[in-house]
């Protein structure tokens, strides 16, 4: 019953404020352990104003401690994506709580973390989308800005391929991934970012096969891993007492993983994505290609009525109530 009550608040707000820049409306603050450190950590999410964007602040330091999720600063783009600032500090694995921001619709936040890396919590956004909705958002006066893809850009890396080509009112993602594995094998799923149901994306949790984990283990990765928070694959079982969470988990999170990439681009975009293969890195290259490139996009400042009322994704509020 909470749930439908916030439910039914946040689309009435939406409704007449889904072209306004928003925050939300108090702290949240999350506990855990680093996916990759192993260690534990505190994040607070805090509301922002108009225009300041999505900010990281490392407060286990005391200067030079604010850190920009932007294309550029991406400084390590293997297993989960890392952002550096000019003093070298960095936090990482900040795409399962920057793929539930975007698709939430906030533009301003501070997030303050007394470490590295972002908690895993489930590993998936579920529990980040959740915790926001209880909360609910601030809505500003400000318009909000969006991204408009102008023409045909790829990226490739031997088998793998990345695409984004002008869309006039989505964000369409299409993922395809192929594991030698009896269980993953070959998934593929299309989301419209702005339009479709997203619960299954918000809901699925990172992976990976069982004969990788020593080798990720001795490279200082996945060191806080464990069947609480990743799908473990070995041959053709799911080693998890929890077993998938819907069809596609598998290609659904690696969806989640490139929408949380794809807001370091600072703003909500309208394109349309083909991807085969890929992952963190795929997309920042793909993200770094286009805006060296001004004829490649335009930044569009959204005033009154100039859009449908589509762009702030809705339907997982539907879902849950």
């Amino acid at each position: 019953m909470l749930f439908l009550i916030i439910t039914i608040n946040i689309l009435k707000a939406s409704s007449m404020s889904v072209l306004n820049q928003k925050t939300i409306k108090m702290p949240i603050e999350f506990k855990g352990v680093g996916l990759h450190s192993g260690k534990k950590v505190s994040m607070t999410l805090k509301p922002s104003s108009p225009n300041s964007g999505i900010v990281f602040k490392r407060i286990d330091i005391k200067r030079n401690n604010l850190i920009l999720p932007d294309v550029f600063n991406v400084t390590n783009a293997s297993f989960c994506t890392t952002i550096t600032n000019e003093f070298g500090v960095s936090v990482s694995t900040i795409e399962h709580l920057m793929g539930a921001l975007y698709g939430l619709g906030i533009d301003n936040l501070v997030v303050e973390i007394d470490n590295q890396e972002v908690p895993i919590l489930d590993g998936s956004a579920e529990i980040f989308v959740k915790e926001i909705l209880k909360k609910g958002f601030d809505v500003s006066d400000s318009p909000i800005k969006i991204i408009k893809i102008e023409k045909f850009v790829d990226y490739s890396d031997g088998e793998k391929n990345i695409s984004i080509k002008p869309s006039k009112l989505s964000l369409d993602i299409d993922f395809e991934i192929k594991f030698d594995n009896p269980l993953i094998g070959k998934q593929r799923n299309c989301i419209d970012l702005y339009k479709s149901d997203l619960i299954d994306v918000y809901n699925s949790r990172t992976f990976c096969l069982y004969e990788d984990i020593e080798k990720l283990r001795s490279s200082n990765l996945a060191l806080g891993g464990s069947l609480d928070n990743a799908i473990v694959v070995r041959g053709d079982k799911i080693l998890n007492s929890e077993k998938l969470r819907n069809k596609k988990e598998f290609v659904n999170h690696k969806i989640l993983d490139c929408i949380g990439d794809l807001y370091l681009s600072g703003y909500r975009i309208l394109g349309s994505i083909m991807c085969q293969q890929g992952g963190h890195m795929l997309t920042n290259q793909l993200l770094r290609k286009v805006f060296s490139n001004i004829a490649n996009y335009s930044l569009i400042e959204l005033k009154g009525k100039t859009i449908p009322k589509t762009i702030l994704n809705r339907s997982y509020l539907r879902s849950i109530a």
